[in-house]
């Protein structure tokens, strides 16, 4: 999660420029599930999120100092801000969703993950000034059911699925994530690059730092691990945080919560078409559920 561009969106992207941005964010987002659920197999998800993080900090300060941003001092008060964000955005969801797939499906893992708008539209009506009405209710309680699906066994007992547990981590990371969202619109201004930075640079030392801690020092990937941390770092964490800053300042968000309807969608076809992941009713009817329950919030005004 990255908080808000200060700049004012342009209507400056349009047409086939528009839709390819917003392929490239689309399949490096959903993929990031799939190479999530590669990289674990012989990666403990500890150090996946720590490499990952590094990776991702390195290239978005690095892009932060290319526009002419330098970090504050160690006394501003900004970086207790970014260090929680750091910490609910990316560290925290990204070690319970590494440590879910060890179990659980990449597509479904992305299903659940897009519950998060819904999450926060209950969190903004007890923290901020965007309080519930009768669109926003409506769109939460039809993604809840749509959660509620992916709970139950395929045949529709009242018990339920093996994994349930490891797809509530997944639902709690979904949360904070959505805890991000709120804080981030109460934290002091930033522009976003400095912002993206500080976040991903706090998140990575957490990272790192608990990894050490509960995992030991870090191991030496092979191939197929490696090639998922160079992807999953510089890809889906680092060149997709600066596309998407600059998505938000030339289109505006409302072109990136388009985008992202797309995204777990792209994520199951990734997951059945190259690892083989199985389709059952519960994917397909969940997913268009929560879909559109995101939609129909949004004739309430959700953000």
């Amino acid at each position: 999660m990255i908080t808000r561009s200060l700049t004012p969106p342009h209507q400056g992207l349009s047409g086939l420029p528009l839709l390819g941005v917003a392929l490239f964010l689309i399949v490096v987002w959903g993929s990031a599930f799939t190479m999530v659920d590669v990289a674990v197999r012989t990666l403990s998800p500890d150090w996946l999120v720590g490499f990952r993080m590094s990776f991702g900090a390195a290239l978005v300060l690095a892009y932060s100092f290319i526009r002419g941003h330098r970090l504050p001092s160690l006394r501003d008060k900004r970086w207790l801000w970014y260090a929680i964000m750091g910490f609910t955005g990316a560290s925290f969801p990204f070690v319970l969703l590494a440590r879910s797939q060890t179990i659980v499906d990449s597509g479904l893992t992305a299903i659940i993950v897009g519950s998060m708008p819904l999450i926060t539209i209950i969190l903004a009506h007890f923290f901020t000034n965007e309080k519930l009405n009768a669109w926003k209710l409506l769109g939460f309680i039809v993604g809840f059911i749509g959660i509620v699906v992916l709970f139950l066994p395929e045949t529709l007992s009242f018990t339920l699925v093996q994994d349930w547990k490891a797809q509530i981590l997944i639902l709690i990371a979904a949360s904070s994530y959505a805890a991000t969202t709120i804080i981030a619109s109460r934290a002091p201004e930033t522009p976003s690059p400095l912002a993206a930075a500080m976040m991903l640079f706090m998140g990575a030392i957490m990272s790192v730092g608990w990894a050490l801690s509960n995992s030991g020092l870090p191991p030496i990937p092979d191939t197929a691990a490696l090639l998922c941390i160079l992807g999953l770092g510089v890809g889906s964490t680092g060149v997709a945080t600066v596309v998407f800053l600059w998505v938000i300042d030339v289109a505006g968000p409302s072109v990136m919560a388009r985008i992202n309807y797309f995204v777990p969608a792209c994520s199951v076809v990734l997951g059945v078409w190259l690892l083989g992941e199985a389709l059952d009713w519960r994917i397909y009817v969940a997913l268009c559920v929560i879909i559109f329950g995101v939609i129909i919030s949004k004739f309430g005004g959700a953000d």
